[in-house]
């Protein structure tokens, strides 16, 4: 992200309030497009929303960042949403778009047992969408980085025929980062947050229903749980992952990167009323949602047998003896759909 360079740490500035499209001294008008906004007069907008920490040392404005880093490990990931297949304008409002891009990233530190720090965004944007699109998406994003105290330090803008949105995240883990390969067979399967309400909203959303409305607004908005990941780090987690594409899919990847086997019980899920109210409307199991659901960045983890679970865990499975990344679903071959599929 271009101006203003600067050799001393960013200042942060207040955000432009929820109810304006462009914050005062705007020279366009806050019904512009894209293009008639300007490349330059966006990002203009972007950084005066984008509170930057005390470890940024340069922020928005030069070649590249400069991030202070103090002891532990450095953790970085990347993460893409594409208009039309990963949210729709008709399902979403932008500065959901912009809560949801920030959230699916942030988690992926979490996982690792860190804690976010700095994010970096890659916009591509068609150039007759609205400006105040591009803002409100800016808007709901810094809102994310805000709750874990994350700084948003750079990025590029470009033009496109769709929505392309590509964020970077960088964090830190105080103790040795939490792989997906550290399982042992007698070990307990366990998972934080909320699982299915994403999946539940999504299956209504599809169906052209708005309602359950905590199933839609769950879609539109995750709540990953932000402390989870280093409190089960801190309790001895042994592998973890995020749980974005769907929770037997997830469990898979730690099954097979741990080379051992994973059943989950389907007796372990306290399912609320707004998904058994989907599954009675839609005709579906509504644990297939919980099984197969992801975008709510639940976490799963690994943990020994007898192991005090951080609060808001809860053990749904064990790790067995077995080929591996087999799931099974109760002991059994599970026929069901295990998550999404990119390709």
């Amino acid at each position: 992200m271009p101006p203003p360079p600067s050799s001393q740490p960013v200042p942060s500035s207040a955000a432009p309030s929820s109810g304006s499209s462009a914050a005062s001294g705007s020279s366009w008008s806050p019904d512009a497009t894209v293009a008639e906004a300007g490349e330059f007069g966006l990002i203009g907008e972007f950084v005066r929303m984008f509170e930057q920490g005390e470890q940024v040392l340069v922020g928005p404005g030069d070649d590249a960042a400069v991030l202070r880093v103090r002891t532990g490990h450095v953790v970085v990931s990347t993460d893409l949403l594409v208009e039309g297949r990963h949210f729709r304008r008709d399902w979403v409002e932008a500065v959901d778009v912009g809560h949801r891009a920030a959230a699916q990233n942030i988690s992926d530190i979490n996982a690792m047992g860190g804690r976010a720090q700095w994010l970096t965004i890659g916009l591509a944007l068609p150039s007759d969408l609205p400006a105040r699109w591009a803002l409100d998406f800016a808007r709901g994003f810094a809102a994310e980085c805000a709750g874990v105290g994350a700084s948003v330090v750079g990025g590029d803008l470009t033009g496109a025929s769709e929505i392309v949105v590509s964020v970077t995240v960088m964090g830190a883990c105080t103790q040795s980062p939490v792989l997906r390969s550290g399982a042992a067979v007698g070990e307990v399967l366990a998972l934080a947050g909320r699982q299915g309400w994403a999946a539940g909203g999504l299956a209504v959303l599809g169906r052209g229903f708005r309602s359950p409305r905590a199933l839609v607004e769950a879609y539109r908005r995750p709540e990953p749980p932000y402390a989870a990941g280093p409190a089960a780090a801190d309790a001895g987690a042994t592998s973890m992952i995020d749980v974005s594409d769907g929770l037997l899919a997830e469990a898979m990847h730690l099954a097979a990167d741990s080379g051992v086997a994973i059943d989950v019980r389907r007796d372990a899920f306290d399912l609320p009323e707004p998904l058994h109210a989907v599954g009675a409307a839609l005709n579906i199991d509504p644990v297939s949602l919980v099984l197969s659901g992801g975008e709510d960045h639940s976490l799963l983890a690994t943990f020994p047998a007898g192991a005090a679970l951080p609060e808001g865990w809860t053990v749904i499975g064990d790790v067995r003896e077995g080929e591996a990344g087999t799931v099974t679903v109760d002991g059994a071959p599970y026929d069901g759909p295990t998550g999404w599929t990119h390709f």
